[in-house]
């Protein structure tokens, strides 16, 4: 028996929310799965994970459900209707929140809002921590170096495919807000979606055409880094297939459940002069979210009590430490020079 914290994950039956639990489970942490659906938490629930349901209009319930938990780990999107209710309802309960929006909206706003009350309850809001946002941050805050402005960070990410969620789908729809990239320490709209330069990475992706489509990254970048411009980018196939409406959904091939996609996410800060590079490689955008979160969980509450309010990854984690964590654990395979 775990004498870890319990998480609570909301959103347990979704495809993320299942990676989560796993993830959890895998660990041999205490784990809740919370939903607005009894008979999909049911089924989707190990026969050792406890579930309960509540729906985002039922503020006391859901707090009920997040009762006797540490952490809730909030997987269900789209986020730009779920974050708030989801992290009030877990301030209430006493516990901290991580959500996994790759939403600029959605992060922005719990970010604005929220640090208060999240202050005034001792804990940790935490937007964007997953695949889009978290790593970025986590790979960029480790090539930092204190001391000196950076004049610009470029994200560069490729998809071998991307097969999209019923999620995903719906939160592109629902998703229609003007993304917003940083100019001259503002964040400004970034307009047309551009084409950029080829960009190389590693096999099996190559030289790659990109486009510029920035996510919640440059928000949690922006919230603690002292950066002029940050723009990010994504190969112009992984673009069509999550906009092509004829796309499937990701297929299990694996043990764990995670599809056969393989992804490369590049950051190159330039500061003072120099350009550093860090490169993270893995498998299943959805599935590598859960071990993000999850260590991210394990660290926050490790230093419980710490800073409250709420807070992006790489300002509230050893960004260096945490990325060697999850080197070691095999969830990412992180270019050694960020580790040492």
């Amino acid at each position: 028996m775990s004498t870890f914290p319990t998480l609570a994950v909301y959103g347990a039956s979704g495809h993320t929310g299942r990676f989560v639990v796993q993830e959890a489970q895998r660990r041999g942490l205490a784990v809740v799965a919370v939903g607005r659906d009894a008979a999909r938490l049911a089924a989707a629930a190990p026969g050792a994970v406890a579930w309960r349901e509540a729906r985002l209009d039922e503020p006391e319930r859901l707090a009920a459900a997040f009762a006797g938990c540490a952490m809730v780990i909030h997987t269900a999107g789209p986020f730009m209707d779920t974050a708030e209710p989801v992290a009030r309802a877990a301030l209430q309960a006493g516990c901290h929140c991580i959500d996994v929006t790759a939403e600029q909206p959605s992060a922005l706003a719990t970010l604005a809002h929220l640090d208060g009350p999240a202050r005034a309850a001792g804990r940790v809001v935490m937007p964007a921590a997953g695949f889009y946002g978290g790593l970025a941050d986590l790979l960029a805050t480790a090539l930092v170096r204190a001391g000196s402005p950076v004049d610009e960070i470029t994200v560069a990410t490729a998809l071998d495919h991307w097969w999209p969620t019923e999620g995903t789908r719906l939160t592109g729809a629902r998703n229609t807000a003007p993304r917003q990239v940083v100019e001259q320490g503002r964040l400004v709209a970034l307009g047309t979606v551009a084409d950029a330069p080829e960009w190389s990475f590693g096999a099996p992706l190559g030289h790659q055409s990109m486009v510029a489509l920035p996510f919640s990254e440059v928000v949690t970048l922006h919230h603690h880094l002292p950066v002029r411009r940050i723009r990010s980018l994504i190969n112009r196939r992984a673009l069509e297939d999550v906009r092509g409406p004829d796309t499937p959904p990701p297929t299990a091939v694996d043990a764990v459940g995670r599809s056969a996609q393989r992804f490369e996410m590049v950051v190159q800060v330039r500061q003072a002069g120099e350009v550093r590079e860090a490169r993270a490689r893995g498998q299943d955008i959805y599935a590598v979210t859960a071990p993000l979160v999850v260590e991210a969980a394990v660290r926050l509450l490790a230093a419980d009590p710490g800073p409250a309010g709420a807070q992006v990854l790489g300002q509230a984690v050893d960004a260096r430490a945490m990325l060697q964590a999850l080197h070691c654990r095999q969830a990412l395979d992180v270019a050694l020079d960020v580790l040492r």
